[in-house]
């Protein structure tokens, strides 16, 4: 998709338009975009910051005296607004914006939540993860859809996928796991690559709930979690179909497709005690690569690592190769974006959800999405809508 803002800053842009896409279901409001993006510097973290954060902070305090109505409606997209104010200040764990934004974020959003929708919390190795349980209505057992985003995503963001549910009878229960926003805020909980030991606690408090059908529970995962869903898929025989949006093999090329390396010398030195070349090589990527300064800075926040080497090396360990991908036996849809700014590959291997589809060994469906249906992007942020109904028509279909 053509940059229509941003255009020489491809992650601003991609940013932008993710929150455009919210409009879709009442998470943003087209002229509030465009009005807040035009005090925007390109490149500039503070610029970003502060523009997002006076559009929040106008719309909550408008909220404090709406009527019930048009308050939710307020705080809904002002939960949006806070939550991309602070998206890029990550760089600086200790910065105290990073923690006022998402706390009011998360506020706004509860604040917005409609009565068959409920925070919840799940046991996790002496803690809890944060999440939503989004009730369908009527009687008796219905199948239940988890939830969960990836590398930068928030709960809070899979509202937009998971209040669809229930219009469709599905009860939807939406999660963050460690290195997701309340589990870095709450609990200091940093990524795990093995997502089962995750997801397993999760489905262990879902068959708890007496109106869910444990025999018909779903998994779906955003961006990283295209590919920490298929890893929890392939160890979780309670998960009887799964959503990879977009699919990942190995998430790993989002670096690696950057750098001069094979993937097993990347390892190698990125694992090394020193290697002053390799750190001078992502000092220059930072500079040149407004994704890549992005996700280093991000990278080494929810990985809880010390470098940009360090960094690396944790994530090479996010992928479904060496045969897990293989491993998985519930029905599997994989999404592809045309367009993708993260996994479309370097020109020399396949996309990343073409390469996870091709090992899949069980039932497997691909979905395309392209620029002309405006959905190209990473996870289609600019047609929600038109994602978000095929998703649901295809696990209609499968479950």
């Amino acid at each position: 998709m053509k940059q229509l803002l941003f255009p020489h800053d491809q992650q601003f842009w991609y940013e932008t338009l993710r929150v455009f896409g919210h409009a879709a279901y009442g998470g943003a409001d087209f002229g509030e975009v465009v009005a807040t993006a035009d005090r925007i510097v390109a490149g500039d973290y503070d610029s970003w910051h502060d523009a997002w954060l006076a559009t929040a902070e106008r719309l909550a305090s408008e909220a404090a005296k709406a009527h019930p109505v048009t308050a939710r409606e307020l705080n809904l997209r002002a939960s949006t607004y806070y939550r991309s104010a602070e998206f890029f200040l990550h760089g600086k764990p200790e910065d105290p914006r990073i923690a006022y934004a998402y706390e009011r974020s998360v506020e706004c959003f509860q604040a917005a939540l409609s009565e068959n929708i409920v925070p919840v919390e799940i046991p996790y190795e002496g803690t809890v993860l944060h999440g939503y349980f989004y009730r369908a209505p009527g009687d008796g057992p219905k199948p239940l859809l988890v939830m969960h985003n990836g590398f930068d995503g928030a709960a809070e963001e899979m509202h937009f996928f998971g209040a669809l549910g229930a219009e469709r009878g599905y009860h939807v229960l939406t999660f963050d796991g460690p290195g997701q926003p309340a589990a870095i805020h709450g609990s200091g909980l940093v990524f795990r690559p093995d997502w089962e030991n995750v997801v397993g606690p999760v489905l262990d408090y879902a068959i708890t709930r007496p109106e869910v059908d444990p025999a018909r529970i779903a998994l779906l995962g955003l961006s990283l979690g295209g590919a920490l869903a298929p890893r929890a898929a392939a160890y979780e025989p309670r998960i009887a179909a799964v959503i990879a949006v977009d699919g990942v093999y190995d998430a790993a090329t989002a670096v690696t497709s950057a750098l001069p390396f094979s993937r097993e010398e990347l390892a190698n030195r990125a694992n090394a005690a020193t290697d002053p070349e390799l750190d001078a090589i992502f000092a220059v990527a930072r500079k040149q690569n407004p994704t890549i300064r992005w996700a280093l800075d991000h990278g080494r926040y929810v990985m809880g690592a010390s470098s940009d080497r360090a960094f690396v090396a944790s994530y090479l360990d996010y992928h479904v190769r060496n045969g897990i991908a293989e491993r998985i036996t519930c029905p599997v849809l994989v999404c592809d974006a045309a367009d993708d700014l993260f996994f479309s590959g370097d020109g020399k291997t396949k996309p990343e959800p073409q390469q996870l589809f091709d090992h899949l060994t069980g039932p497997k469906t691909m979905l395309r999405f392209t620029a002309e249906e405006g959905a190209d992007a990473h996870c289609h942020v600019g047609a929600q809508r038109l994602a978000t109904g095929r998703i649901y028509d295809w696990l209609d279909a499968t479950l």
